[in-house]
């Protein structure tokens, strides 16, 4: 598939997880299993995962995110999109997407990591408003590298 004429979202689902895994593989270096992905579907009450498809097949997965929400706070747990694919704002799109459902289910404030080598991502979560706020040493296992937590205030100005 080279070219999209249109998108969607859609709920992630249990069929899903071959192609998700596929996409974590290609983006990950040390990406979730199967296993990882239907345990957060099926099992995990705070977790909420969606897929951005092309609108003409929803079964052609593009990318996916999710996040647990808990309490007040969201907690992206992972965003990807397939290299192809990658520039054309659909993780932007997520992402936008998972803000809008975190606030619906009352969350306040929304988290992620990312590492401090991953310049394209810091640059849309910094566009969109997240802030750095701390930083995890040697957070990921692969490198040890560190990862920059970020923060966002979902209801700016409500305290």
């Amino acid at each position: 598939m080279s070219e999209i004429t249109g998108i969607a979202l859609r709920k992630m689902e249990l069929g899903d997880v071959g192609q998700i895994v596929e996409i974590e593989n290609r983006s990950f270096p040390t990406p979730w299993s199967a296993y990882a992905f239907t345990c957060e579907i099926l099992d995990n009450d705070f977790a909420h995962y969606f897929v951005i498809t092309a609108e003409d097949d929803r079964d052609c997965i593009l990318g996916y995110g999710g996040m647990w929400i808990i309490l007040d706070e969201a907690h992206i747990t992972n965003i990807a999109i397939i290299p192809e694919f990658r520039g054309k704002r659909f993780g932007e799109i997520l992402l936008i997407h998972l803000m809008g459902i975190a606030l619906t289910k009352g969350a306040e404030r929304i988290t992620l990591e990312v590492r401090v080598s991953n310049a394209s991502a810091k640059k849309l979560y910094n566009r969109l408003g997240f802030e750095a706020a701390g930083v995890r040493k040697g957070y990921y296992v692969d490198t040890k590298e560190d990862a920059i937590i970020m923060w966002k205030e979902l209801r700016p100005g409500e305290k």
